[in-house]
């Protein structure tokens, strides 16, 4: 193959962080010749706006072809199987022929696949010498019960500031920025979830190499 594009149908614009760590597990996965070339499928623009997630991954595969689909919904509070069979079930009553998909499913939010990296965060929030404690887990980010506010409150912690212009920091692009900041996500393996994740994208991508 000479190249390789892929999409990300995400819950959220913040989702689109994601698009780091699938290029990394991509590359991790293909020849090194390949150029990869990630796109997030924003359809904020939209005049009508797709209901429901099975009108999301359609619009996104009109307005965004590609060879390899990844398609994110958050497990929050559910069971993780009921999200993988969300989306299959989505795919599959499109009734059209749709690239190969895999599923992107974190077990509480995408922050929680942010919050390993220290260096990342202190970077992120400007203050990279910092020594402020920051609320980073040693172990289990996807077992922290609000990822969000604990990598919000990490950045505020991270940038060494205090009072209103503490507050006034943009945290959104902040949070961003710790992705642009990871160079090595292969600490997330011990994660079951990002576990599964690249298991079913080398099977896939396997099967795109070989055609």
């Amino acid at each position: 193959m000479t190249a390789l594009h892929f999409t990300l149908v995400a819950d959220g614009s913040s989702d689109r962080v994601l698009l780091r760590h699938l290029d990394w597990l991509v590359r991790e996965h293909l020849p090194q010749a390949v150029p990869v070339y990630p796109q997030w499928a924003d359809l904020r623009a939209l005049r009508e706006r797709p209901r429901g997630l099975a009108e999301r991954i359609a619009a996104a595969l009109d307005l965004y072809p590609c060879d390899l689909l990844f398609i994110h919904r958050d497990a929050e509070r559910e069971d993780p199987a009921v999200r993988y069979a969300e989306i299959a079930e989505s795919v599959d009553s499109l009734g059209i022929e749709t690239p190969p998909f895999v599923c992107v499913v974190p077990v509480r939010m995408t922050e929680a696949w942010l919050l390993f990296d220290e260096e990342a965060v202190r970077l992120a929030a400007g203050n990279p010498h910092g020594r402020e404690s920051i609320p980073i887990p040693a172990n289990t980010p996807d077992h922290i019960p609000d990822p969000k506010a604990t990598l919000h409150d990490a950045l505020r912690q991270a940038s060494g500031l205090f009072g209103r212009r503490r507050q006034d920091r943009k945290i959104q692009e902040a949070v961003h920025r710790v992705a642009d900041y990871i160079d090595d996500f292969s600490p997330l393996r011990r994660l079951a979830a990002f576990a599964r994740l690249e298991k079913e994208l080398e099977t896939v991508i396997e099967g795109i190499v070989g055609r």
